[in-house]
């Protein structure tokens, strides 16, 4: 049985630390909420840049922005938060990052760096309203995007296959 810390010799006795109640329900609850709100920072940051590189590769010419399952993908995004604001609801990964946190015993967004630093990006306080018009606008950039930057049509199966034995 090993009963050293690895590494190099220092004066004195060498034990390992402590370990009990590290693995407990509650540290898979706070690993829980640091996924959930790594996957909402992912879903902020593809909303966001997905409009930036749909219109830099209207311009620069590169093809991928035309995708229309990307561009369907990216106008649900922005059209999911937009109607969650305008109802007044809270984001649904919001809500579940919370309970999570409260489960594992943590006061809301205590724990973790990554935690602390997502959670300082991505929330701010403001009247309600506020964030209504901010989704709103940004959701009707979106749309404008489909119109300065029209996706490709989505290829009818039959038509494809055709094209493809042509070939």
């Amino acid at each position: 049985m090993i009963t050293a810390w690895p590494g190099p010799r220092q004066p004195g006795p060498q034990v390992m630390p402590n370990l009990d109640g590290l693995m407990t329900g509650s540290l898979h609850y706070r690993i829980a909420a640091d996924l959930v709100l790594a996957v909402h920072t992912w879903f902020v940051l593809f909303v966001i840049f997905g409009l930036v590189l749909t219109l830099i590769g209207g311009v620069r010419g590169w093809p991928w922005v035309k995708n229309p399952w990307f561009r369907l993908g990216h106008l649900l995004a922005i059209g999911v938060v937009v109607a969650q604001a305008w109802l007044g609801e809270i984001c649904r990964l919001t809500t579940l990052e919370m309970a999570l946190r409260s489960r594992a015993g943590d006061a809301v967004y205590s724990g973790s760096f990554i935690a602390h630093w997502m959670e300082t990006l991505l929330y701010y306080e403001a009247p309600l309203w506020v964030f209504a018009i901010c989704y709103t606008v940004f959701g009707l950039l979106v749309v404008a995007s489909w119109i300065i930057v029209p996706p490709r049509p989505l290829a009818r199966r039959g038509r494809a296959e055709r094209a493809g034995d042509a070939v």
